[in-house]
């Protein structure tokens, strides 16, 4: 299991949600925090950084380079993440996550052939599986993958917040969770109102605005599916949304379960 330990510096905290391909709606964001923290703001990505949206490929390389310039925007691996370098490694790969096995390209829910698309592979879905991979390897920067397969798991910030891209199994220490859960997991993690140790700060399962759970926080606002790539400021015991105006306080809300 690949994890991180970030250390709390003292300096604002942004998070973001869901990219999907979004390049455009990833810099919005990132314009967002930076208007209010400047430009070394550290901000948080919540992974799912490809598929479904137009240029996986743009989301990669604006990150990767933005990284390789000094800029403090630390990375949790999502499951979308995690099938990218699998196929490449074996395009028959099957995801242990999903409740109906199936590989990346087959379920086309999973975004797939917008992802070669931005890399200059039209019609994959017309493809052969074997020409695929083929045609993949050929097009697809090895170090793409390599910097996708490197990503953490999680990350922790000063003892109090916990980024994760699916959530935790509930009663089970960190040490020991599942990678396929931190990827994955809804209904256990979504139904517990137990408290965690930490605020958990996740994405992976859409919701219509930025929601705060009491022991959760979601940030998946859909970006695949029109909505926006929201990002939120960490204060003290304060969750703020940053917006084009001022910034919206993100009240609690009694845990489900």
């Amino acid at each position: 299991m690949v994890v991180a330990m970030v250390n709390d510096d003292g300096q604002p905290l942004y998070a973001l949600g869901d990219v999907h391909g979004q390049l455009d709606l990833l810099k919005q964001a990132h314009a967002r925090a930076e208007r209010d923290g400047g430009e070394q703001a550290r901000i948080v990505h919540l992974g799912d950084l490809i598929d479904r949206g137009p240029d996986s490929r743009g989301v990669i390389d604006y990150l990767m380079n933005g990284q390789a310039q000094g800029r403090d925007w630390p990375v949790v691996k999502g499951n979308h993440d995690e099938k990218l370098p699998r196929f490449l490694e074996n395009p028959r790969w099957i995801d242990p996550g999903p409740s109906r096995p199936q590989l990346w390209t087959e379920d086309l829910k999973n975004g797939a052939e917008a992802t070669f698309a931005s890399y200059g592979i039209p019609d994959s879905g017309n493809l052969p599986l074997d020409e695929l991979h083929e045609k993949a390897i050929a097009a697809i920067p090895a170090e793409h993958a390599a910097w996708l397969d490197a990503l953490p798991l999680y990350l922790k910030e000063g003892g109090d917040l916990l980024f994760v891209h699916a959530g935790i199994r509930p009663g089970i220490p960190l040490e020991d969770q599942s990678p396929t859960d931190l990827m994955w997991i809804r209904r256990p993690f979504h139904d517990s109102s137990a408290d965690h140790g930490m605020l958990v700060v996740h994405g992976h399962t859409p919701v219509d605005q930025v929601t705060h759970y009491g022991n959760r926080l979601n940030l998946d606002t859909g970006a695949a599916y029109g909505g926006p790539v929201s990002v939120v400021r960490f204060d003290a015991d304060e969750v703020w949304l940053l917006t084009d105006g001022d910034p919206i306080p993100v009240q609690p809300r009694p845990a489900q379960g």
